[in-house]
Parts: C-alpha cells; sequence; structure tokens
C-alpha cells in the first residue's frame, strides 16, 4: 500500500517533458475527432435525432431474378470426386436475353398517396413479364432426369409413386410424378437445361433398409454413381442439377454430400434463409400443400365473424408466445390440440389465419388459408416464402415478426376495411397457384415451381484444370 501511495505522489508532482506529453496528446486527440465523425454521422443519416423528418421514397427492391438465364461462372478443382463449385453472379440480371430485347422486370411504380411513398397493390411482381416468359418456358425448357428401371432394388425411391399422394408432405411427390408426365423431359442431356436427381427423400425415410439414418450415406452413395457413370455431374459440380424434398429431414440428408448443398438447385419446403444449408434464390421454396379435390369454397367477408384462428401443437417457442398472448381472447381463436369443430368451418369462419412456424417455418396452414379464402398472417421469420420471385406477398397476406404476437390484435384492427377486402380479394386470385392437381393445370403449382426452376437455368462456363494422366 505504501509503495502504491508513493507512486502516485511521484507521477503527480513529476514535471514530463513535452516530448512525453505529446504521446498523450495525440491518441486523445484521436478518440475525440472519431467521437465527433461518429455523431455526426449519425446525426445526417439516422432518425434517432429527429424523428419528424419527411418520409423518403423507399429504394423499389426489384426480384432477383429475372426471365433471363442467368451466366455463372464455374471453376472446378479436381481434388475431389465432386468438387464443390464456387458459383459467382449465379443471379444477375441478363438484361438483352430475350431477342436482344430488355428482359429486366419494371415494376411500374405506383404512389398510393400524397406522400410519394410506393404502394403495389398488384399480384405479381410484373404480370406482363410473368406471362411472356412463362409461354417461353413452356416451349423451350427442358429437364433430363437419370434413367432407371422399374426392376431397380430402389425402385420406390427413384421413380415416381403411381397412385396419386396424399398427406402432410404430398408435395414432393406430386411434383415429381407431374414432372415425369410432363413435355418437360427430354432423353437427349444434350438438350436439358437442368439435371434432376429424382431420389425421393420421405420415401428413403419410410424404408427398411434406409430409414432416417441411413439417408446421408444413400444420397453420397448416389451421388458418387451418378458421377462415374455419366458426365454431367462433373462437368458443372452439380449447379445443373436440382432435387426435390418436403420433410424437414431433407435438410441433414445432405450432410455427407457438401456438393449438393451447396451447388445444387434444393426445391424444399423447409425454406429458412436463417440455416446456413438452405441459399435463397438458389434454392426454391417449395408450398406445402395438403391436397384436395374439387373446387374451393368461396365464402363472403361479411360471414366471417372471428378475427384470426390458429389450432396446432404447441412444439415451438412462437408458438408457446402465442398462446400464452392469446389463449382466452374472445376475438383471436388460438386452438391447441384437438378441435372439437370441423378444421374447414373454423377457415371459413375466420377473417385472418395464422400461420405459426413450429419445428421449421413452413406448415401447410399457408396452403390451407388459401384454399379456404382466409387471409394468411404469417409469423415465421426467416421463412423465404413460395414463388416470392413471382408474387407480391404483401398483396394478399400479412407478415408479422414474432416479437410483435403481443401486438397481433392490435396490428389486425388496424387493417381497414377496403384494405381486407383488397387481401381477400388477391387471395381468390392467388390460390390457383397453390393447388396440386393429376395431371397438372396451368399455373397450379407444379408450373410456379417449374418457372422457379426456369428461372435459374445457367449458361455455364466451365474452367476445367488440364489432368497430367491423360487416361483420366
Amino acid at each position: 500500500m505504501a509503495n502504491t501511495t508513493w507512486l502516485l505522489y511521484y507521477l503527480t508532482r513529476r514535471r514530463f517533458s513535452p516530448s512525453f506529453r505529446s504521446f498523450f496528446f495525440i491518441p486523445t486527440s484521436l478518440a475525440l475527432f472519431t467521437s465527433l465523425f461518429i455523431l455526426f454521422y449519425i446525426s445526417t443519416t439516422s432518425t434517432l435525432f429527429f424523428s419528424n423528418q419527411q418520409p423518403s421514397i423507399p429504394h423499389l427492391n426489384q426480384p432477383l431474378l429475372s426471365g433471363s438465364s442467368s451466366t455463372a461462372q464455374i471453376n472446378i478443382s479436381n481434388n475431389t470426386q465432386s468438387p464443390i463449385v464456387h458459383v459467382s453472379n449465379f443471379n444477375r440480371l441478363n438484361e438483352n436475353d430475350r431477342d436482344g430485347r430488355e428482359s429486366q422486370r419494371s415494376l411500374r411504380p405506383q404512389f398510393g398517396s400524397s406522400d410519394g411513398i410506393y404502394v403495389n397493390n398488384e399480384l405479381f411482381h410484373d404480370k406482363d413479364i410473368f406471362l411472356e416468359d412463362y409461354k417461353q418456358m413452356n416451349r423451350s425448357f427442358k429437364i433430363y432426369v437419370y434413367p432407371h428401371r422399374r426392376n431397380d432394388p430402389f425402385a420406390n425411391v427413384l421413380l415416381p409413386v403411381d397412385f396419386e399422394p396424399g398427406g402432410n408432405y404430398a408435395s414432393e411427390s406430386y411434383f415429381k410424378k407431374a414432372l415425369m408426365e410432363s413435355h418437360f423431359i427430354t432423353k437427349d442431356p444434350a438438350k436439358a437445361d437442368l439435371f434432376f436427381l429424382p431420389f425421393s427423400i420421405t420415401r428413403l425415410r419410410h424404408d427398411p433398409r434406409v430409414g432416417v439414418g441411413g439417408i446421408q450415406d444413400f444420397i453420397r452413395d448416389y451421388i458418387l454413381n451418378i458421377s462415374r457413370k455419366y458426365p454431367f455431374w462433373n462437368r458443372t459440380g452439380g449447379a445443373d442439377h436440382f432435387y426435390a424434398a418436403c420433410h424437414s429431414i431433407g435438410r441433414s440428408a445432405m450432410e455427407k454430400s457438401e456438393e449438393v448443398k451447396f451447388n445444387a438447385i434444393q426445391v424444399v419446403c423447409s425454406s429458412s434463409y436463417f440455416l446456413s444449408g438452405y441459399i435463397a434464390h438458389k434454392d426454391v421454396s417449395l408450398p406445402q400443400i395438403w391436397p384436395r379435390r374439387g373446387d374451393p369454397p368461396n365464402l363472403a367477408s361479411s360471414k366471417r365473424k372471428k378475427l384470426a384462428f390458429f389450432a396446432g401443437s404447441i412444439n415451438s417457442p412462437v408458438r408457446e408466445r402465442l398462446l400464452h398472448s392469446w389463449r382466452n381472447d374472445s376475438e383471436i381463436f388460438a386452438h391447441f390440440g384437438r378441435l372439437t369443430t370441423p378444421y374447414a368451418d373454423e377457415l371459413l369462419g375466420s377473417k385472418f389465419c395464422l400461420h405459426v412456424k413450429g419445428f421449421e417455418v413452413n406448415t401447410a396452414r399457408i396452403g390451407d388459408s388459401l384454399y379456404y379464402g382466409c387471409v394468411p398472417v404469417i409469423i415465421a421469420n426467416h421463412y423465404d416464402l413460395p414463388f416470392a420471385d413471382i408474387l407480391n406477398w404483401k398483396s394478399f397476406s400479412v407478415v408479422v415478426a414474432t416479437l410483435d404476437i403481443p401486438l397481433l390484435k392490435k396490428i389486425l384492427k388496424g387493417i381497414s376495411s377496403d384494405q381486407y377486402l383488397m387481401f381477400q380479394k388477391k387471395v381468390l386470385e392467388v390460390r390457383k397457384h397453390f393447388q396440386w392437381h393429376c395431371p397438372p393445370v396451368d399455373y397450379d403449382a407444379f408450373y410456379m415451381v417449374m418457372y422457379e426452376l426456369w428461372l435459374r437455368r445457367t449458361s455455364v462456363r466451365v474452367s476445367l484444370p488440364v489432368s497430367k494422366n491423360p487416361n483420366h
């Protein structure tokens, strides 16, 4: 203690030389200058100090993909059998792809109020571009499917089902069945825009020879086999290949095949861009839709007496928060467990139907809501919504952050009658895009997924290293 006191006394009494004092002055001045610069930057770029600033016109975010074919510069290393490909500018717009004409989307700005804030109430980002590209897709888009015989030991996994799919994960089987019977299929791989990996994650999961624990090995071995038997995988590292899966286990199925996860197009229901295994704009969000027959019902908004409805199990913190906030509410009906009334009646009697994240961001509830004419409320952070490259989700749905669940009633009641009628009108228009058919019909879920794939077709420039082995 005495030593410390003596040191303090020495420092306070000592006269430092000018050079020594300047040693402390320089960093102090730099720190002060930096602080002033930060405060100036915040004051000029933020509303933290001035809350009464006039709103500026927001940047119009155009969809990343256009109808043009994207160009990928791919570098392939021969260090492994199936290399991971680094794709640059995979989703850049090619401005003059369609016969020399401009192919960029134009959102045609509409200003819905005098303050100049952009409001897009149209169902499509650009309907004219979509319809024109849709015709071109139907004329020219070709898919090559790796062939497998009916006597293949895993024909049940690799071939389409011979019955009409059903159940919660039917989207995977519907898509595969429709694709294999469609005009998009070509037997000439030279004409193919993309290559389909036909394994079924759902059927692998239920196959006793494989099961959940063996799916990763099956996928790894399948990729190894096709890469040895055919040249198509190796020339792009799988960048022009895709597979489809609706069960959430499809995400972990690629853990031993990273080149599939990072290079190939994953058409999956579990499309969360928060997770590292899913890459938005490379991968495709497959809508999870419970199959239903017949035309969807129509019910006027005036007959929908309940404000909002949800039914489901408590299998996530998000649903626990919903239950905690609205379990006993008289206007928001949050049911957990078995319903005492028909599920369809609840959807038909509600203005808004809640899609709340469970184990995954996806459930079949968006498709349920649209089918029964109920405006979907999406409470699932980081959900890459199906067909977001094509459809303007803000025109027919309400997205609520999970932190705002306690404010749910205030948000929904803040929507005017005119706004709600606009929402429901768009719901009735958009629901045809969220239905499966056997065989498929124009603009249904199958054709919308095909359009998403068509947007991702690539013009690939491959740079292969020269092999020193002439027999390689």
